[in-house]
């Protein structure tokens, strides 16, 4: 499972014309799944994200959670986080998990920020998004479930 981290001011998702999610402060993850992927790589990906330090402290550090900010997550599906561009011009997506595992592994992803007691917000599964957000900093994390990166 792999996530795109951004550290942002405030997001919002909107699906033809209807914003389905919107955070002030906090993390949008854009999350992608992989045929290989279970539940054990969404739980390692959101306790992860939930502890992520990456807020500033008051001597401008990055050494703060979500928690300690009162932030929130932006929890967007993105398979096209494993288009493999290795050959061609074209992205092949055979990587990827198939649309039902994907969906039942993005919810449970999603089930854990809250567990964690995060508020987290969402897309819209296999719709096409507009993704708008401030990325402060730029702070931007590449996680990997597998630890390739």
């Amino acid at each position: 499972m792999r996530a795109v981290v951004q550290r942002v001011s405030r997001a919002q998702v909107t699906v033809n014309g209807e914003i389905t999610g919107q955070i002030g402060l906090g993390l949008v993850v854009l999350l992608g799944v992989g045929g290989e992927d279970s539940e054990t790589d969404a739980t390692y990906l959101a306790e992860k994200i939930s502890g992520l330090r990456v807020f500033e402290d008051e001597q401008g550090k990055m050494n703060l959670s979500l928690r300690d900010v009162g932030g929130g997550v932006l929890a967007v599906s993105q398979f096209t986080l494993y288009g493999d561009m290795r050959r061609g011009k074209r992205p092949s997506f055979d990587a990827a998990a198939p649309p039902e595992k994907a969906r039942a592994l993005y919810d449970f992803f999603v089930k854990q920020i809250r567990a964690a007691g995060l508020p987290c917000e969402t897309g819209r599964f296999q719709e096409m998004m507009k993704v708008e957000l401030s990325n402060e900093g730029p702070v931007t994390i590449l996680l990997d479930s597998a630890k390739q990166f």
